[in-house]
């Protein structure tokens, strides 16, 4: 059985999991699946919230039991996402939503052309973009050079997805993101 995927795009820091969080909360139709990652867990997280934690090893022996239905190597870590809760989530009725990267997005719409509908989210500008990923992470990013070459080089295909967002004012343009999703919903 097939469903409804919303797949969320955009820079690191743009805001894509904070929409993504409060879309699931006041739309209770909508789950966001658990992806799964390599990368260090940061303040306030936990195995299973914002992401299932592997070590290297055990991520690539699930990648070669095809336990992913997309997975890359974003900023040298390991991304996937687990095929059996979208089908899970699916069965239930219910519509999925993820922030995924422009990779993953792709994958997804190759795999499931019919089911995907894309937002991409962008940040107003590159200088704020670097602004909340250190507010986010500390002033010791040590990737920050690459996450903010790697955002212009996302933010440059912004295009290619079905909807944008810019998110300047959160309040503002989490409306206009929720807009989109209960049209995709309806």
């Amino acid at each position: 059985m097939m469903g409804k995927l919303i797949i969320v795009v955009g820079p690191s820091g743009a805001g894509k999991s904070s929409f993504v969080e409060k879309a699931v909360e006041e739309l209770p139709q909508l789950v966001d699946v658990i992806t799964c990652t390599t990368r260090q867990m940061r303040n306030g997280e936990r195995p299973g919230y914002p992401y299932h934690f592997f070590t290297k090893e055990d991520f690539e022996k699930k990648i070669k039991e095809d336990f992913f239905v997309e997975y890359a190597k974003v900023h040298g870590n390991y991304y996937g996402t687990p095929r059996d809760q979208i089908e899970k989530t699916w069965q239930q009725g219910n519509a999925v939503i993820m922030d995924v990267d422009i990779q993953g997005a792709k994958t997804f719409m190759e795999k499931y052309p019919n089911e995907v509908q894309t937002i991409f989210i962008l940040p107003p500008s590159i200088d704020e973009l670097r602004k909340r990923i250190v507010g986010r992470d500390g002033d010791h990013v040590k990737d920050l050079d690459l996450r903010l070459e790697n955002g212009k080089k996302e933010i440059a295909q912004a295009e290619n997805f079905q909807f944008q967002v810019i998110n300047d004012d959160f309040e503002e343009a989490y409306g206009k993101f929720k807009k989109i999703i209960e049209k995709i919903l309806s």
